[in-house]
């Protein structure tokens, strides 16, 4: 059967979809590379924001129109907050909550029926082999679910439930496969990431020990972190990680004024991120830290964001992830008094966006004369026959680097030390 997958958001949501592919691939089925050629596709959909739940919708429209005749299954955050309109959409076979992802292989083998191939049995959760995507060099690996804190602007707690975490065994063990598959990079991604083990009894510090151990991962990287999981002991994992464990930190700070991120029930204040920002920085060389901003939250005056405008020049943020702010029903932000309009919303995800170009081309230029490991991801040949290619790829660091290999040079998937020779537009230009 000719399986086709799509996700829209997170990277929790990419991890889920890439194990889903692993454990059909190991069932016998073929996976799909665009949804004309499938025989059921499945979706697994969004709905941190208005805009993502449209895009969810959309996607599901613009998949049955491209196949009408393949079956649709729609999981993830917009199937669990509303299922009925879900299952209203043209196509729509099966709707899965967020809690029923685990059966979603046995949702699609009851789905094609006798259809289904007799594949290999599938082993423990994560612990299945396939042959890696070729266009992929990091794998998204899913260590955790649900959250137990509850911002009054995130509706992920609702759809997420309680918080739930993968033992250590299993995750060493998806990483090990990814290893045999040819994956030089590992992500490890949840929905409050730092709050692993919280149901086990361990951490998120001894899940990075036992991988960095256990495993041969050339590099392993951490999503998103809120930064009131974190102690600053937390950052001397690095110190003896090897150059392995990389030097990004995803911090999502909301706001840098005090009196919002009261509101927002955040359990962090400004000067905390500080000094947290100051304590990881002492401890970790090269470090870059990127953030999410909300613009326009219920009752954010023009004081608390012109606070927030000088919080982010002041941390000197390698990319600040802006969203407007977007009342979600069943989230407590949505009854709050002070409503920003929508217009001043907008306007101030301008002036951050634009803050954003200015933080992050400064940032980027202070690396260059650097020498720095890049991952190399895509190639593509210049004009000229026997001219080389353009390569892209990521520094440990998690800068966008482009460099002129010759032709007859495959760089894929592989890692090495670059000149960082000068910056256009967005990107490093190296020197391999």
């Amino acid at each position: 059967m000719r399986i086709y997958l799509e996700t829209l958001g997170c990277r929790l949501n990419y991890a889920e979809m890439a194990t889903l592919g692993r454990q059909l691939t190991a069932a016998g089925h073929q996976l799909a590379t665009s949804a004309d050629e499938a025989d059921l596709c499945v979706l697994n959909s969004c709905a941190v924001t208005g805009q993502a739940a449209r895009q969810s919708r959309q996607m599901a429209r613009q998949m049955a129109r491209t196949n009408p005749a393949a079956k649709l299954i729609i999981t993830g955050c917009y199937a669990t907050l509303d299922r009925p309109a879900v299952a209203l959409l043209p196509n729509v076979t099966d709707v899965v909550g967020n809690s029923g992802k685990d059966e979603l292989l046995s949702v699609i083998q009851a789905a094609v029926g006798d259809d289904a191939p007799s594949g290999r049995p599938v082993g423990a959760a994560g612990a299945v082999a396939t042959s890696p995507d070729p266009r992929r060099t990091r794998a998204f690996v899913k260590v955790q679910d649900g959250c137990r804190n509850y911002c009054t602007f995130c509706i992920v707690t609702v759809v997420r439930g309680d918080e739930h975490s993968r033992p250590i065994s299993d995750i060493v063990a998806e990483v090990r496969e990814l290893c045999d598959e040819g994956y030089q990079e590992a992500v490890l991604t949840g929905v409050h990431l730092g709050g692993y083990g919280s149901d086990l009894d361990t951490g998120l510090s001894d899940v990075v020990r036992a991988l960095l151990q256990d495993t041969d991962i050339a590099r392993l990287r951490l999503s998103s972190l809120e930064p009131f999981d974190l102690h600053p002991s937390f950052f001397d994992l690095w110190s003896h990680a090897g150059g392995r464990l990389m030097p990004h930190l995803h911090l999502p700070a909301q706001s840098g004024s005090d009196t919002v991120l009261k509101r927002m029930a955040r359990r962090n204040r400004v000067a905390d991120f500080e000094r947290l920002v100051a304590a990881a920085r002492s401890r970790i060389s090269g470090l870059t830290i990127t953030t999410d901003l909300i613009a326009g939250f219920p009752g954010e005056t023009a004081a608390d964001f012109e606070q927030t405008i000088s919080f982010a020049q002041r941390i000197g943020f390698a990319h600040m992830h802006v969203f407007p702010y977007s009342a979600r029903e069943g989230t407590a932000a949505a009854r709050f008094t002070g409503q920003v309009p929508e217009i001043e919303r907008k306007r101030r995800v301008r002036i951050l966006t634009e803050l954003d170009r200015t933080n992050g081309a400064s940032l980027r230029a202070s690396f260059v004369g650097q020498k720095r490991p890049v991952l190399w991801e895509h190639g593509q040949a210049l004009p000229a026959p026997g001219s080389g290619c353009t390569w892209t790829g990521l520094t440990d660091n998690y800068l966008r680097v482009r460099a002129i290999a010759p032709a007859d040079r495959d760089l894929h998937n592989r890692i090495t030390e670059v000149h960082l020779a000068g910056l256009i537009g967005d990107d490093l230009t190296g020197e391999v």
